[in-house]
């Protein structure tokens, strides 16, 4: 059985699943949000007994430990009862909820994509650009900074330079696009100290979309130059010249050495390809969407990110992250109590029945 853990209605999830269910194999889907009302979970630990963690859904009841890959996407955070009213007990309710859905996740001896720790970790851009430049990539220079004189200092930092400030984190109610820095934001340069603010070198060229599926990477080539925002190409998508390109195997290498350090086996990846030919690395999101490059591409991505999870689950594939067996340290034959652990080396080569 393969987990999907995402929301319903992610589309990216709904495309896998749909194609991992037409191959023919078991996918259990759970969203977080829906604990602990909607679905249950009762985890046991027995002597002479196999643990167990069962979740309790309105498609019956499933034993996570038969879970043979797992798959962490863009998920939400636990809802409790909203007849609970006092702020005190929701606080209760969600910190044990929250205690014992993760701990209940992380009790599971099976390859994720992406770990849920690496995926929490990786998304910290300061942690990014300093794994970067240890494999040799090359980032823009760099601010993060609350210091309004700093700031000032970067921006000005040699004539006809520019600059771009951007946000941590895109959030839905906040959105911030990438902008260039002009002499009237000087202006406001004092607001700094509110917030840390990444300031950036801008780079001119054309965008990468990069997208690492195991040790596979699938590239697009988004030309916004001559569009009315060349600064950010979220921004006029259906402006850009979009194409497939393939990528130097040297800069191949050092993006999966960039996965491998920060632990993930699927990301997102943000470059620029300099008019000079140079690979400027920008950022990596472990849950970046792919659709709208598989779409302008026909670059097939979803096929891969099924192929990906199918493998972990059922075939050697690309496991080059971890070996889940090393997570289980030696330790002598087990007892008439003590049950043998399982042997997921077999496990990872095949199995006649899939679940």
């Amino acid at each position: 059985m393969i987990l999907a853990i995402s929301y319903p209605g992610e589309e990216h999830t709904d495309d896998v699943v749909s194609r991992l269910t037409r191959r023919g194999l078991d996918v259990l889907r759970l969203d977080l949000a829906d604990f602990p009302g909607q679905t249950g979970l009762t985890c046991t630990w027995r002597p002479s007994h196999e643990a167990q963690a069962l979740v309790s859904t309105s498609a019956g009841s499933f034993d996570l430990h038969e879970v043979r890959a797992a798959w962490w996407r863009r998920v939400r955070h636990p809802v409790i009862d909203p007849g609970v009213t006092d702020p005190n007990a929701a606080a209760f309710i969600l910190s044990e909820t929250h205690e014992a859905v993760n701990g209940m996740l992380d009790s599971l001896c099976c390859p994720w994509m992406n770990p849920r720790s690496a995926d929490a970790t990786a998304h910290h851009k300061p942690l990014q650009w300093s794994v970067a430049r240890q494999v040799g990539l090359a980032v823009p220079d760099t601010l993060v900074t609350t210091s309004p004189d700093d700031a000032r200092r970067f921006i000005q930092r040699a004539p006809g330079s520019k600059t771009v400030f951007k946000a941590f984190i895109a959030m839905t109610d906040a959105w911030r696009e990438t902008r260039l820095v002009e002499d009237s934001d000087l202006e406001h340069i004092a607001s700094v100290r509110l917030a840390p603010v990444i300031f950036q070198e801008y780079v001119p060229g054309v965008d990468l979309r990069i997208i690492q599926v195991g040790e596979r990477f699938y590239a697009a080539e988004l030309d916004a130059r001559r569009t009315s925002y060349p600064v950010d190409m979220r921004m006029v998508i259906g402006e850009a010249k979009v194409r497939a390109v393939s990528l130097p195997q040297a800069v191949e290498a050092k993006l999966l050495a960039l996965q491998k350090r920060l632990g993930l086996v699927y990301g997102a990846i943000d470059m620029r390809l300099t008019d000079s030919g140079e690979y400027v690395f920008l950022e990596v999101n472990p849950a970046g969407q792919w659709l709208f490059v598989e779409t302008l591409t026909g670059l097939p991505i979803s096929q891969a990110v099924a192929d990906q999870l199918e493998r972990m689950a059922y075939g050697d594939g690309d496991l080059t992250h971890q070996r889940w067996t090393d997570r289980w340290p030696s330790e002598p034959a087990p007892g008439p109590h003590q049950p043998s652990r399982p042997d997921f080396n077999a496990a990872l080569q095949g199995s006649p029945g899939r679940r």
